[in-house]
């Protein structure tokens, strides 16, 4: 039937429809493309490290529980470990996943198999678990050399298999370097890539500016300050305030370095510049200090870990960037979650971890004041427990001086009130020495009773027994970890990024509801057909 033949009503309603549904179809579009987008990060975070060089690691879902607990956000794997990628579905976490140095012949030899690994490890999983990157291979030209001629190729590989699966926005690919591949990097502005890697850092320098993936480094303070003990001073390393004569300047450049971290990431830059690349961005895949070492290893302590990564966390989240890019802040990806006690020597090697593989804090992070860092202040929220593995007779002897010359209020775990059950020493011991220390005002020493007793951010609270330093408990206080395992998830390391608002309008999705509403009524007005 002709145009012109129509009712002008129905003309009128049939480009009210088409021009409103075309409307819709641009807004859906657009809402899809912003929450594609909020899958990826445009502000700095820390994420951390998860090996598993651990004996009797935690199960995964236990192990997601905990990062979930201590508002962890973005982590990296060193492999795909399916119960992994399965436990972190739905969860929000943003995950790097990596192929493993083995796997690198293979998928630099065949792009079948690179589409296979992409399938098995990213389509299986994607988007219910939010895979944000790919690590391929790690510290490949130092670690494994044979392998570097591959490097490029097997990265090319995967990531067609990512465009053939329209992913390669989504996900970036790179692989992570050591340090040790810049030459020079002191002043910055004199670094440069071993020049041996040439053939390999070309090309890939040019897959990352083409693609928008970063060039990812594993930084450590800790290895330049013991191979520059005398010259880089340990202030400089772990972030403290230095007076001016203190700073690292560099003579070319004028620019003043506060501390080692900002000078090693500048180095990459200028070493990228040497090459002609100035758009690829920095991300820092490892870095930490050890918390304990041998003889040799005087500067890996508690004090001098807790400094640094606290430091470090505050320094990212400051976005302060660098003294050459203030405008441009490195993520960091802080090694390590778990103490790796299967690990090699030397001692520090299996002492980089925030926690032990029972999910208790080898020691406390201070990051208080680190704005929307942390889910809560941890460093004012501490309690006192017993640790594990004490036996009962030196357990008792610890409760019968709290109750006693500790002068502790025990009213709490005598029969029939709300702490004695379970009615045993370690629980009564662990009710007893929190009492203690928060009698003293968690004053230190006040939590030790010689060597049994330890810190934890954890509210050891359960059913109606309040702990002395409980703070009034909520469902979103209380642990989603596990209660039959040896000890409750805590820390001072509630890790969590930056929440961005929205990249979609309010007003967007209010007129797409309008327009809904209106989609509504025009399908039950009929249309006039004379």
């Amino acid at each position: 039937m002709a145009l012109s033949k129509l009712p002008l009503s129905t003309i009128f309603f049939f480009f009210l429809y088409t021009s409103l549904l075309t409307i819709s179809q641009v807004l859906s579009s657009k809402i899809a493309v912003a929450q594609i987008k909020d899958q990826q990060d445009n502000e700095p975070f820390v994420g951390i490290n998860i090996g598993v060089d651990v004996s009797n690691l935690m199960s995964a879902t236990e192990l997601v529980s905990l990062l979930q607990f201590q508002k962890v956000t973005h982590i990296r794997l060193y492999d795909a470990a399916p119960d992994m990628l399965k436990a972190l579905a739905k969860t929000k976490i943003r995950v790097i996943i990596s192929v493993p140095n083995n796997q690198l012949i293979a998928i630099g030899s065949s792009n079948a198999t690179a589409a296979s690994w992409i399938g098995k490890n990213v389509l299986a999983y994607y988007p219910q678990t939010v895979i944000t990157a790919i690590a391929v291979g790690d510290e490949v030209l130092t670690t494994v050399p044979s392998s570097a001629p591959l490097l490029v190729p097997a990265i090319e590989s995967l990531y067609s298999a990512l465009v053939a699966a329209n992913l390669h926005n989504q996900i970036k690919i790179s692989t992570p370097h050591s340090a040790s591949i810049i030459l020079d990097p002191f002043p910055p502005s004199q670094a440069f890539f071993n020049q041996s890697w040439s053939s390999v850092m070309q090309p890939l320098l040019k897959f990352l500016s083409e693609t928008g993936s970063p060039l990812m480094m594993n930084l450590y303070p800790y290895y330049v300050f013991m191979q520059n003990k005398g010259v880089v001073p340990l202030e400089n390393s772990l972030f403290k305030p230095l007076t001016p004569s203190k700073e690292m300047v560099d003579p070319n450049t004028l620019l003043h370095y506060t501390n080692v971290l900002d000078a090693m990431v500048d180095a990459a830059y200028y070493s990228m510049k040497n090459l002609n690349f100035t758009d690829v961005v920095v991300l820092v895949t490892e870095s930490g200090w050890p918390s304990k070492g041998d003889s040799k290893e005087p500067y890996a302590t508690i004090d001098n870990a807790d400094t640094y990564n606290s430091n470090m966390i505050k320094h990212v989240l400051d976005q302060s960037g660098t003294p050459l890019h203030p405008e441009i802040t490195s993520s960091v990806y802080l090694y390590e979650l778990f103490n790796e006690d299967l690990r090699s020597p030397p001692v520090s090697e299996a002492n980089w971890g925030l926690f032990y593989a029972n999910a208790t804090p080898v020691y406390l992070l201070h990051v208080s004041g680190g704005g929307t860092f942390l889910a809560n202040d941890t460093t004012n929220q501490t309690y006192c427990i017993v640790m594990d593995g004490v036996d009962s007779k030196t357990l008792q002897a610890a409760l019968d001086w709290a109750c006693g010359p500790g002068r502790t209020n025990c009213s709490e775990i005598q029969p029939g009130e709300n702490c004695y059950q379970p009615n045993n020493v370690k629980n009564h011991a662990s009710y007893a020495f929190d009492s203690y220390y928060q009698k003293e005002g968690r004053a230190a020493g006040s939590c030790d009773f010689k060597g049994v007793a330890m810190i934890t951010t954890t509210d050891p609270s359960h059913g109606s027994c309040i702990f002395p330093g409980s703070k009034k408990i909520t469902n979103k206080t209380k642990t989603v970890m596990n209660t039959t395992t040896p000890s409750n998830a805590a820390g001072g390391s509630r890790l969590i990024s930056i929440i961005r608002s929205s990249r979609v309008s309010a007003m967007d999705r209010a007129l797409q509801a309008f327009l809904t509403i209106i989609f509504s009524i025009l399908l039950h007005i009929p249309f006039v057909v004379s």
